[in-house]
């Protein structure tokens, strides 16, 4: 039970990433302050976490190892997965940004076969190459239609440009994000914990958020302090605090599938308060009832897809690497 109120309050905390980024759309404040501006606020703060743990000087040495490397996996982790979810606040409204951004359980089972994983065998444990999860990902479709019915009918409400301009980019962030961090996580081999990682790429995608913040600067002039308090709210609740607490949720549960499942499927959440803080803080209209129902199918879809991935699976066919 606690696990499951740790992943329930990082839900909470996750969903200001969009409450705060339609909040600083509506004054007004540029998709590419409030992209930029939430690194620039994570640094100093995730300096401080690491340096505290004691172990700063690990990230340093694994960067200098395959700085390349850093720079490409953190520039699709980082850089092309939150840009594109500020971009796509400008026509959509944060928790319909929330519930689409749900799909990216399906974008992460799709890019299984491009990694490799352990797998134990009477000889010892091996490589093998990753299998898309069918079973999870038919429950997944339940996630696309209730994404389906809640695009559906804000599309009835802007035109077909404004509607693509919101999805296309969660897309994108969507496939982005766990390719860029599965790929880090390939890079650092275990050498780096979960903080030391984040801290890396978020320094190795600095130069995008520079040359967002310059071109920013050359086309709106400098952010308003709304906005940037807003974008330094949005790096310690999402980026510290929220992630903190899932770590910590997770960790309780390690080795028991079924409980990480349960963890895991609390971060639907993100959309119910993220509804709930746009209602009470931006004052928005409430969702009608069709977009009331498409939620609840991408809830019951995050949840059945947890199920169904703490179920056995069939022994993989054997691929050994070279």
């Amino acid at each position: 039970m606690k696990a499951i109120l740790l992943g329930v309050l990082a839900a909470f905390f996750f969903a200001f990433t969009f409450i705060f980024n339609s909040s600083m759309e509506m004054d007004g404040g540029s998709w590419l302050w409030s992209a930029s501006l939430r690194y620039f606020f994570m640094i100093p703060m995730l300096l401080i976490i690491v340096a505290l743990r004691r172990n700063l000087r690990q990230v340093f040495t694994e960067m200098r190892r395959a700085p390349g490397k850093w720079v490409l996996w953190s520039f699709i982790g980082f850089g092309l997965f939150y840009a594109p979810i500020c971009f796509a606040a400008a026509y959509g409204q944060g928790w319909l940004i929330a519930a689409t951004w749900q799909i990216t359980i399906i974008s992460g089972s799709l890019l299984a076969p491009l990694f490799y994983e352990t797998i134990q065998t009477k000889n010892g444990p091996i490589q093998v190459k990753g299998r898309i999860p069918y079973r999870g990902l038919m429950m997944s479709l339940i996630i696309l239609i209730g994404v389906f019915i809640m695009q559906w009918e804000h599309s009835t409400q802007v035109s077909l440009q404004d509607m693509l301009l919101c999805v296309i980019p969660i897309i994108i962030a969507s496939f982005a994000y766990p390719l860029g961090n599965r790929k880090m996580m390939e890079v650092t081999n275990n050498r780096l914990d979960a903080y030391q990682r984040v801290l890396g790429m978020t320094i190795a995608s600095l130069p995008l958020w520079v040359i967002l913040a310059i071109v920013a600067l050359q086309t709106t002039g400098i952010p308003s302090a709304g906005q940037v308090y807003q974008s330094g709210l949005v790096a310690l609740f999402s980026g510290v605090f929220a992630t903190v607490l899932f770590f910590a949720a997770t960790d309780l549960v390690r080795g028991n599938m079924q409980k990480l499942g349960a963890v895991e499927a609390t971060q639907s959440f993100e959309v119910l308060f993220a509804v709930i803080g746009e209602v009470i803080f931006l004052s928005i209209a409430f969702p009608s009832p069709l977009s009331l129902f498409g939620m609840g199918l991408v809830v019951i879809g995050m949840a059945l897809h947890s199920y169904v991935s703490t179920l056995p699976a069939k022994q993989p066919k054997i691929e050994r690497t070279a």
